[in-house]
């Protein structure tokens, strides 16, 4: 990633990317991050991939038949440590309650600046809306801007950066399937983080990224996208997430690794840019509740694959420290 000498503190306390978009401003140093001569903005949005698509309802139902369950469970397993991800089908929510929550969220990036800055965060905060933490010197800023809100445990919530109007649905239904997918491997007490997250249309979609490759420092994430522009990375290679209205978007983070041996892959991600149309998307995170100490369950540990991962206590925070260096983490877990 391309290096910049103007901090990029002082570009996020002068304006946000919603308002150089506004403006008709092209990216600044400090969002540069490509060569712009490998792509350019269009070539890496593709109509299909081969993501895994895995039928919750299979893995749930009373009325699924044990060989239809163990078949699902099987993808499931493949999917996971093959891709570290999935395309969630089947998951018991309403299309339309989804749809309210790619409205809302949209709802809230469309108000005027005034209004979306009563719920600003100061550069070095994560909850609120503006842009996350200043990275460190040399590393490129995210094209997009972002609502963060802490919502489980309850007494970590920041009530005064909760939007009261447009975002007045409930979390329930999307934090109860969390719950139901892999609730077992990170704790009761499990931390829930929503990241309502609007990648804004870029003039030079071949310079920057609407958020820079990384792998989650979570158990796990589930995404709900409106918009093609999520990519992953297998073997070397770039996939795009497709478009589903329908689908919920599972990928496994650091934490997922080190908790399955290896097993388990956790993913890296990015999200182009787009020169012609704008993107939101919501970004559930479950980590282990504070202070839990991780590492490879018991029955994962054989002669045959030994252990890699030794125990850690609180990853997200040593995670996010790499990440703002432009490093991943996942190697200080390593035995």
């Amino acid at each position: 990633m391309a290096a910049y000498s103007v901090p990029p503190s002082e570009v996020l306390l002068s304006k946000r990317v919603q308002e150089m978009v506004l403006h008709g401003e092209e990216p600044l140093g400090p969002y540069i991050c490509r060569s712009g001569e490998d792509v350019d903005g269009k070539e890496d949005i593709m109509d299909t991939s081969p993501i895994p698509i895995i039928d919750l309802n299979l893995l749930s139902s009373s009325t699924t038949s044990d060989n239809e369950r163990e078949q699902e469970l099987e993808k499931l397993r493949s999917a996971l440590s093959s891709w570290g991800c999935f395309q969630g089908i089947g998951h018991g929510i309403k299309t339309s309650f989804l749809d309210k929550i790619r409205q809302v969220s949209r709802e809230f990036f469309k108000q005027p600046m005034e209004e979306k800055n009563k719920y600003a965060k100061s550069v070095d905060d994560f909850q609120g809306y503006g842009a996350d933490p200043v990275p460190e010197q040399g590393q490129s800023l995210d094209w997009s801007d972002r609502l963060f809100l802490e919502v489980f445990p309850e007494d970590r919530r920041e009530y005064n950066l909760w939007p009261q109007i447009p975002i007045s649905f409930s979390y329930g239904k999307v934090t109860e399937t969390g719950r139901k997918l892999l609730l077992g491997t990170i704790g009761k007490q499990a931390q829930f983080h929503a990241r309502f997250n609007y990648y804004l249309p870029c003039q030079r979609p071949d310079l920057v990224l609407g958020l820079k490759p990384h792998a989650d420092g979570t158990g796990y994430t589930i995404i709900l996208q409106d918009e093609v522009g999520l990519q992953v990375l297998k073997d070397g290679k770039w996939y795009t997430v497709p478009k589903d209205p329908t689908a919920l978007f599972v990928l496994m983070g650091d934490q997922m690794e080190v908790m399955s041996n290896g097993i388990f892959k956790g993913l890296v991600h990015m999200v182009v840019s787009n020169s012609e149309r704008d993107r939101i998307s919501v970004a559930m995170f479950y980590t282990p509740e504070l202070g839990k100490e991780i590492g490879p369950e018991d029955d994962l540990v054989n002669m045959d694959r030994p252990r890699i991962y030794k125990k850690v206590t609180d990853y997200a925070e040593t995670h996010w420290k790499f990440y703002q260096r432009g490093l991943r983490a996942l190697h200080t877990a390593h035995i």
